[in-house]
């Protein structure tokens, strides 16, 4: 397995060129101004910004977007580590700016954030406690600057593990925490995942996907890139990753339109998101965050039914232990791991109905 396409909650690479010496030329221009047009927000008390937050000493870059300031804040934390959702949010946020004010964030070591900093500018700073710490820093950043009280955390994949540990450090500061493809521990992640992804290609009488499957147990023992790169394989090629295809071409080509971002940004997430997953290797396979047996938050997960990047069962038995003033469960039929992407109305029904009640409640 080579280090070409490793999905999200490991890392998401775009099919996008190696950066270049020269500015690469830009094919979607037109298409990139259009998108930005149609998605301008124009009403008086809407917000557009585009910026850098000082955040553990490192210049890190925001999107916020909303039609009304009054509206809800949620920040979205992305996945991977290192798969920013910033340029793939034109896809589906839109609608969601019309009930929030929605914060796109690139985490340290990822997409523009990497870009504009150099990608070696956060090595030696990549841990899950060193992001959690940004996050922390974020929320309260956006407190003051948009003048609120709390924000909504929605931590996608990877992400949720970064947002459930900012919301336990800084309960007071978050109305509602949403786990989206959620994971609460990797190795009993890890472990769910090749047990389905063994069962369904021994269903399927998939000798050569059983064959290098087996060829890794017991899984996930001593996890290495390659390891994970056969297993993650085998999870696309499953529709594990997207539910129905066996690809995910269109969430990974996504960038490349994206208005909130240059060329030169999509052609850093492939070098940046590699560069991050490697210094972060040594530490993954241990993350486990099970330990949270209480929260002063409501909980609200998203989860996709033919989900195999991070299977349900683990987050579910953690879930039912938990001790929380809210706890609720939201099916996608029709989605595996990228339910914003697969499901974008439903996804967009869900936060207006389930969760920013949660978050506007006396």
């Amino acid at each position: 397995m080579t280090k070409r396409l490793l999905p999200l909650f490991i890392a998401a690479l775009i099919a996008a060129p190696a950066a270049a010496t020269e500015p690469p030329a830009d094919p979607y221009a037109e298409a990139r101004a259009l998108i930005a047009e149609v998605q301008a927000i124009r009403t008086p008390d809407g917000i557009e910004e585009r910026r850098t937050v000082e955040l553990g000493g490192m210049e890190q870059w925001i999107t916020i977007r909303g039609t009304d300031r009054a509206n809800p804040v949620l920040l979205y934390v992305h996945g991977g580590p290192g798969s920013t959702m910033m340029p793939i949010s034109w896809t589906f946020q839109r609608g969601w700016e019309d009930y929030f004010t929605v914060v796109q964030w690139d985490q340290r070591g990822s997409g523009r954030t990497a870009r504009t900093n150099g990608l070696e500018a956060a090595d030696g700073t990549f841990s899950l406690d060193r992001v959690s710490d940004d996050a922390v820093e974020l929320i309260g950043w956006l407190r003051d600057h948009l003048d609120v009280d709390q924000v909504i955390v929605a931590g996608h994949s990877w992400g949720s593990l970064v947002g459930l540990e900012a919301t336990r450090r800084a309960p007071d500061q978050v109305s509602v925490y949403v786990g989206i493809g959620p994971v609460v521990s990797i190795p009993a992640n890890e472990e769910a995942g090749y047990a389905l992804l063994l069962d369904e290609a021994r269903a399927r009488g998939d000798a050569e996907a059983i064959s290098q499957l087996e060829s890794l147990a017991p899984y996930p023992g001593a996890l290495t890139f390659e390891r994970l790169g056969v297993q993650r394989d085998w999870v696309r090629s499953y529709g594990g990753l997207a539910a129905y295809t066996d690809n995910a071409g269109h969430y990974f080509r996504a960038p490349r339109l994206s208005p909130d971002y240059e060329p030169e940004d999509v052609a850093a997430i492939n070098p940046a998101t590699l560069r991050i997953f490697d210094a972060y290797m040594d530490g993954f396979a241990g993350i486990d965050l099970t330990g949270i047996t209480a929260l002063d938050v409501p909980v609200v997960l998203f989860l996709g039914r033919h989900d195999i990047n991070t299977p349900t069962g683990p987050v579910l038995d953690w879930l039912e232990a938990l001790d929380a003033p809210g706890k609720d469960v939201v099916w996608f039929e029709h989605s595996a791991h990228l339910m914003p992407v697969e499901e974008p109305g439903r996804t967009l029904v869900e936060l207006v109905g389930t969760v920013r009640p949660l978050a506007v409640a006396d």
